[in-house]
């Protein structure tokens, strides 16, 4: 066990690798193209909803406010009838990309110092470079994808979305291995 600034070079090295990958992945290639479909006759949707103003956050429709509504004839009805979502509602206007790129670059940060914080607590200075991998990569897969897929199991979220989602996790775990191996104390 050994201080975490030790680690600061592949902390950081890790999390810019991470976040040009997934830059590379997401602008440069059509792997998450079909991450979302278009809503039929999207132009009217929008006037439609548009004229409710609903507030930006998070929503399900139909919702219950209780476990006895949702036994309820009426909501039951609704179920079977649908349209069933969820949604997110965000704010409207020109959609800055810089503010989700910086967020990005502070999450891919943040799970680099996770990462380098249980590495540093778990593997001695000098160790054989597959235990570095093993724990970083397998801390960092789990950081980056474990979380999504209750996202499918309980929101009916496209298996495929995140497959692609959990392969992208599986890259980035990869690439943040192998630079915490290369810089690694020896």
């Amino acid at each position: 066990m050994y201080a975490i600034e030790t680690l600061w070079l592949p902390i950081l090295l890790s999390a810019i690798a991470v976040f040009v990958a997934s830059s590379v992945i997401h602008m440069a290639t059509p792997w998450h193209k079909n991450d979302f479909s278009k809503v039929p006759d999207e132009n009217a949707v929008m006037s439609a909803l548009r004229s409710f103003a609903i507030p930006y956050g998070e929503y399900m429709m139909p919702k219950a406010g209780s476990m006895n509504e949702m036994k309820s004839p009426e909501y039951k009805a609704k179920m079977t009838s649908g349209p069933n979502l969820i949604m997110t509602v965000m704010r409207p206007g020109p959609m800055s990309m810089s503010k989700f790129m910086i967020q990005w670059f502070v999450y891919v940060l943040v799970v680099s110092i996770a990462v380098g914080c249980l590495a540093s607590a778990t593997v001695v200075h000098g160790a054989l470079s597959h235990r570095v991998f093993h724990v970083v990569g397998f801390t960092a897969f789990l950081t980056y994808s474990a979380a999504i897929w209750p996202f499918s199991i309980w929101y009916q979220r496209p298996w495929m979305t995140t497959i692609r989602s959990t392969i992208d996790g599986l890259i980035f775990a990869l690439i943040t291995g192998g630079i915490f191996v290369q810089f690694w104390p020896k």
